[in-house]
């Protein structure tokens, strides 16, 4: 065991003093979100900042779920979520193998053209009359097409790709696998920590679609739940908005344990998904950092 001096001892010491009070700072916001939306009506109103309820109510929970509405939307997101990191995967998956190949002819023309994207972007309006041009406005395909690859993760599995030892490729081949077998029983398999990583940011990224969904999607039975949560809100602070998806009858409990509960709704199955990711996570991000 190696002995450390005083002054390591002491430096230790404080990385993990600050380490500590840093990640206390952190959790902060989620224990004040989470403590508000179990909290008794009266507390909130009386004490107003809360880390540690008194007494624990559901008024939140039970206003936002008085409705079928916001369990309805909970489905179009998962689906719209699951179909999404689908859709992008494969797609990147398909473009970035061929982008690898060192005997791709045009290979340096298609990444310009790629990262050119990166750059400049057609705007809001040109894309908009792209999805009306092609028949998807008020279709769940306005929000899986239109961003069914980043260019940033496409660059990054390209690369991964590119490490991968050629002779196993050569090997493939002898045994008569095609291209397209090579790519499902080989690369993929063995790059699963890039694609673990991209899961989860794509993931994440159609679980908080808005203003996709609110830009091409009319029907309010179609929207994802993060469209119906920010009209909540809107409702819970006397704004105007649809309420005739919620039940009249019921007393709304105040709208900062409307807003705390909803936050918590919208966060918490996303968050659920990153566990089983995790052992794939830490390695994923490390790609490209360390060459050799």
């Amino acid at each position: 065991m190696i002995n450390k001096s005083i002054g390591s001892r002491v430096f230790d010491g404080f990385n993990y003093t600050f380490l500590a009070l840093f990640a206390l700072v952190t959790l902060l916001p989620f224990i004040y979100i989470i403590s508000v939306s179990f909290a008794e009506p009266e507390e909130v109103l009386r004490r107003g900042f809360i880390l540690f309820p008194t007494s624990f109510s559901l008024e939140g929970y039970r206003y936002i779920f008085s409705t079928q509405t916001i369990v309805n939307s909970l489905f179009v997101t998962i689906g719209i979520t699951v179909v999404g990191t689908f859709i992008n995967l494969l797609f990147t998956s398909l473009l970035a193998y061929p982008l690898s190949r060192q005997d791709f002819e045009g290979r340096k023309l298609f990444m310009m053209l790629i990262v050119f994207t990166m750059l400049f972007h057609g705007g809001i309006l040109p894309t908009f009359l792209v999805v009306k041009a092609l028949g998807m406005l008020n279709s769940y395909w306005s929000l899986l097409i239109p961003n069914a690859i980043s260019a940033f993760n496409l660059i990054v599995v390209v690369s991964f790709f590119r490490q991968l030892p050629e002779g196993l490729e050569e090997a493939a081949k002898i045994d008569g696998c095609s291209d397209v077998g090579l790519l499902f029983r080989i690369v993929l398999p063995l790059s699963a920590p890039v694609l673990a990583t991209f899961a989860l940011f794509y993931a994440v990224g159609h679980w908080n679609t808005f203003f996709n969904a609110i830009m091409y999607i009319n029907d309010s039975k179609m929207w994802p739940i993060q469209v119906w949560l920010r009209q909540i809100v809107i409702l819970s602070q006397g704004g105007i908005g649809d309420s005739t998806q919620f039940d009249q009858n019921y007393i709304a409990p105040p709208s900062q344990i409307i807003k705390m509960a909803v936050i918590v709704i919208s966060t918490v199955p996303i968050l659920l998904v990153y566990p089983f990711l995790q052992k794939h996570f830490a390695k994923g991000v490390m790609i490209g950092s360390v060459k050799g």
